[in-house]
């Protein structure tokens, strides 16, 4: 059968199953019960399936570990046990092909700093360099007597460093390749496959991770880079990076662009009409207000925003 049609009450009683296994309580007769409901019917069989791979063979992270570490997770964040089934349950239901895309959840949850969406979060290295981490980030501290590094996981990080008494390297690293700050302040962005470094002051040597050949960006330069190769280098106005102040600056964007970064700040989906997405936009934007931001967008321009739901807003033109 289609996988993708489970029934999600079924998915919801695998997730159930499957945090009850791991959970270091099942008893013989709770694995007796599971095996006859993964029996009850092909579809039971199928959601089984599909729990197992994603919790077991999903990018190699062994079943106990993913749980463990979903269930740590939930208390961190102070969800009940039903809030838990819930999210691995979301798993399932996305499916494998659905999780493809996605940063390993494990990694994000376990991180030393994150924040959710919307959230922006400040922070004092233990050398005293300043960080902030953006929406959705997550980031790990790596610091030894060798070296200063950051390891971002997810989303977007901006750093002033500070000169280190040990002449220790600050390195940040991302699933892409490095930077290495050369006394400076600097951003870095996981975006999809690409990481991406914009340098507001001093110097940043950039090296993509299968590639023996770095780039030194200096202030107002801006660099993507995949695994093994560069995208070419851009320039961009220093002034214009104010995420950090909670304002998206846009000057002549493309509204499908706009919406694009207006929705890393908002839970749900933002969608943009194929007929307005060219629309060029200049303005000020908060981001910490992004229901503002779109009021200002409807104000100005020749749109209107339909809903369904607080999670579901549409861009389009308006009659």
């Amino acid at each position: 059968m289609n996988s993708s049609v489970i029934n999600p009450q079924i998915l919801g009683e695998a997730a159930d199953w499957l945090v009850q296994l791991h959970s270091g309580t099942a008893t013989p007769s709770d694995h007796q019960a599971i095996a006859q409901w993964r029996t009850r019917s092909a579809e039971h069989a199928q959601a089984w399936l599909r729990a197992e791979a994603i919790l077991g063979d999903f990018r190699n992270v062994p079943a106990n570990l993913a749980i463990q570490t979903l269930q740590r997770a939930a208390r961190k964040d102070g969800l009940t046990r039903r809030q838990t089934l819930t999210r691995l349950g979301l798993l399932l239901m996305a499916g494998p092909l659905g999780l493809a895309a996605q940063q390993v959840p494990w990694q994000k949850w376990t991180a030393d700093q994150r924040t959710a969406v919307g959230e922006q979060k400040n922070l004092q290295l233990p050398d005293g360099s300043q960080i902030v981490l953006n929406t959705e980030s997550a980031v790990d501290i790596a610091f030894n007597l060798q070296e200063r590094r950051l390891l971002l996981l997810q989303g977007e990080v901006l750093i002033s460093t500070v000169k280190d008494p040990a002449a220790r390297p600050f390195i940040v690293e991302t699933p892409q390749g490095t930077a290495r700050a050369l006394g400076t302040r600097f951003c870095v962005r996981i975006n999809g496959s690409r990481s991406q470094v914009s340098v507001l002051e001093g110097l940043v040597e950039v090296t993509p991770q299968l590639l023996r050949q770095s780039t030194t960006l200096k202030a107002g330069e801006r660099q993507s880079f995949k695994l093994n190769r560069f995208d070419s280098m851009e320039s961009f106005d220093t002034s214009a990076l104010a995420w950090d102040k909670g304002m998206l600056l846009a000057n002549n964007m493309r509204l499908d662009e706009l919406l694009g970064e207006l929705s890393r700040y908002r839970p749900g989906v933002l969608r943009c009409h194929a007929d307005v997405a060219a629309l060029r936009v200049s303005g000020a934007f908060s981001l910490r207000d992004t229901d503002a931001s779109l009021r200002l967008l409807s104000d100005t321009l020749p749109l209107k925003i339909s809903s369904l739901t607080r999670y579901w807003l549409s861009v389009e033109p308006r009659a």
